[in-house]
């Protein structure tokens, strides 16, 4: 058990000094994320998701939309049945806009309420000598009008970035919402995201300049952006803290942003697939994080939209797949 000043940082069992990467599945991989949930029928429910998870034999799962994987002690019940922990929670924020932070930061309130439910279960599961690491309160840009209508275009098109005064107000709504999280014992991570006023590595790079968040490093959406996963964990390593692993299809990517598409488009033509499918040197993008000394949750993510014409069952095989991957790669 730990208590609440020990959440954020890793505990590991007696005898083991040395943080590991635990892995993570996601609702996301059976196309459950907030772009479904409630509005697409063909949503697996929460039930079947979190026993393909556990099946797999993932270490923990992220939370999705909230209320998907149930509430208060139902989500407890739920992971511990499982032998599962929770590895963090997705919030998009519009930290460009003051005037509308007061109800995403109510919204943030209701995430950390939900990781006090569950943080203090550590599930017995996994490998002795694995690190148990608390859940990330994941934060994100919810972007702006302009930003979901260009997807991965803001790297050819400075016009849609932030200037000077936009990104002083942007990093002050960060700052505070990082330190809401670690009030409450938990230090979050920042998701840069396709769509948003982060997903460009010169948006990232500001971002960490002007803050001292961690860095949630996404494969697939910083190829969105323009960006070399492998790079970026060499640039940025001391500052990842926590990682989203997508392999992708940069033909896929490519072929939306010349089209002009919106995110969902990338998801509907499944850019993202399972791992050692795509194009990305999932090898040297693991290799990379180890030599930065990464350590906490790897989450497993395959991004997606349910179809009516494929089986159940795919997303779960997909995920099992993934996760034996990572298994022959010694994670």
């Amino acid at each position: 058990m730990i208590d609440g000043r020990s959440i954020g940082r890793a505990w590991t069992r007696p005898g083991d000094l040395t943080a590991s990467i635990v892995v993570a599945g996601a609702p996301v991989s059976f196309g459950a994320f907030e772009v479904t949930v409630g509005i697409d029928p063909h949503v697996p429910d929460a039930v079947s998701v979190l026993d393909a998870v556990q099946r797999a034999g993932y270490a923990g799962i992220d939370l999705g939309p909230p209320g998907y994987l149930g509430n208060g002690p139902e989500l407890r019940r739920r992971l511990e049945s499982r032998g599962l922990r929770l590895a963090g929670g997705y919030i998009a924020m519009p930290f460009s806009e003051p005037a509308r932070m007061s109800a995403a930061t109510d919204e943030l309130y209701r995430l950390l309420d939900t990781f006090d439910q569950v943080s203090p279960f550590l599930a017995p599961g996994g490998t002795v000598g694995e690190a148990v690491f608390p859940p990330r309160p994941t934060l994100a840009d919810a972007g702006s009008e302009a930003r979901r209508r260009t997807p991965g275009r803001a790297h050819d098109d400075p016009s849609l970035m932030l200037d000077n005064t936009g990104w002083s107000r942007f990093a002050e709504g960060v700052t505070r919402a990082a330190g809401i999280c670690r009030d409450r014992g938990y230090e979050p991570t920042f998701h840069h995201h396709g769509a948003s006023y982060i997903e460009t590595p010169e948006e990232i790079e500001e971002m960490l300049r002007r803050t001292d968040v961690g860095l949630c490093l996404d494969t697939g959406h910083l190829v969105i952006g323009g960006g070399d996963p492998i790079r970026a964990a060499a640039d940025w390593g001391t500052r990842i803290n926590h990682l989203h692993l997508k392999d992708a299809r940069r033909s896929v990517i490519d072929g939306v942003i010349a089209g002009e598409g919106l995110m969902i488009d990338f998801w509907r033509e499944r850019a993202f697939c399972p791992l050692g499918d795509g194009d990305l040197d999932i090898d040297g993008m693991l290799q990379a994080i180890r030599g930065a000394g990464f350590s906490g949750w790897l989450v497993v993510e395959q991004d997606m939209l349910p179809r009516p014409d494929e089986p159940t069952e795919r997303a779960a095989r997909d995920q099992q797949r993934n996760r034996e991957y990572l298994r022959a790669r010694g994670i």
